[in-house]
């Protein structure tokens, strides 16, 4: 899906570059674009998208960090566990507020 995604903005961007269709059409296809944006459903679907990379970084950092931890240097490892204590206290935000949940 992002790859079709990323394909499909790109045509976008190469027709917008590339015409001489002139002013009009570009902000006809940039009204197009904010509409699409805008839209509940993308965004709904945008938001699920991101929860479900949340997840699997989670579920992907522990499997990482239990099976390579012992393995680290000291330094490293005291940071992974710094970081797992971490994230077991908090209220499910990051440094900049955003949510996790």
């Amino acid at each position: 899906m992002r790859y079709r995604l990323t394909f499909v903005v790109g045509l976008a961007l190469g027709y917008v570059l590339g015409t001489k269709a002139g002013r009009e059409r570009y902000e006809q296809l940039k009204k197009s674009a904010r509409q699409v944006a805008q839209n509940p459903a993308v965004r709904n679907t945008a938001e699920s998208a991101a929860q479900q990379g949340r997840q699997f970084a989670g579920k992907a950092y522990h499997a990482v960090s239990d099976k390579v931890g012992d393995r680290m240097p000291e330094s490293v490892a005291g940071r992974v566990r710094s970081l797992r204590e971490r994230s077991a206290q908090s209220d499910g935000s990051d440094d900049w507020g955003t949510s996790h949940r």
